[in-house]
């Protein structure tokens, strides 16, 4: 007997959605929507560390990078200024009749003490303090400046103050590279008074810059490390 079309329709089943998420993970009917993937697996333990889903970090992590930088920077500063005005530019006396190096006249020089020096120092030493002023001449103007302005960036935070304060290690830069070369000069090449009271200028300002920039960075980290010892007193409920 030949059913009708009516009775040929066959009743939808409902079906249960397999999970689709691996190993550990059952569907679930949300209220009003699909079916949600949930965690079957046992539940983390009370304290137990979590993965860390996130590249992101902190301020406090990016500062405490920052931090381990300047310190390692400090002691290439430190280094740098031992062997370039300690070792090398004393060693130099040696090729000069025991005259020290312009570099190291805090006070300046003048022409008399110049033209003593072009006589007592030959082309191969001349050459020689010419290298040095091109290798750790170079190196420890920078490093120092660089070192300082890393420490204003990192505990200084208003923006103006910062500005005012890297001024004072870029110039310290900038006058004593400027001064390495016009010294190279004064000792090879032609020389009048004019050209060494400018040179003895820049002598005298870049030794001034170079104890500004020291106590500038002195001053920034010795606050910075006030303000956050009291931030913790504070916080410990010490206050």
């Amino acid at each position: 007997m030949s059913k009708k079309p009516a009775q040929r329709r066959k009743k939808p089943r409902n079906r249960q959605s397999t999970p689709t998420g691996g190993a550990g993970t059952t569907a679930a009917p949300g209220p009003g929507g699909p079916a949600r993937r949930q965690p079957s697996g046992p539940a983390p333990r009370p304290g137990s560390a979590l993965a860390n889903t996130t590249t992101g970090r902190t301020p406090e992590q990016a500062q405490g990078n920052g931090n381990l930088i300047l310190w390692a920077g400090l002691g290439a500063v430190v280094l740098l200024f031992w062997y370039y005005h300690l070792v090398v530019l004393n060693q130099m006396q040696d090729l000069s009749g025991g005259l020290a190096m312009p570099d190291q006249l805090i006070g300046g020089y003048d022409l008399s003490y110049i033209e003593q020096l072009r006589a007592h120092m030959d082309g191969d030493a001349r050459g020689q303090l010419s290298y040095v002023h091109k290798t750790a001449g170079t190196l420890f103007p920078l490093f120092l400046s660089l070192v300082t302005m890393l420490a204003i960036a990192l505990h200084v935070p208003r923006r103006g103050v910062r500005w005012a304060l890297w001024a004072v290690p870029l110039a310290f830069a900038i006058v004593d590279l400027w001064d390495n070369p016009l010294i190279d000069g004064l000792l090879s090449g032609p020389v009048d008074a004019g050209s060494v009271a400018i040179a003895s200028a820049l002598t005298v300002a870049s030794w001034v810059l170079l104890f500004a920039t020291v106590a500038t960075g002195l001053a920034v980290v010795i606050t910075a490390f006030i303000r956050t010892f009291r931030q913790k007193w504070s916080d410990a409920g010490l206050s």
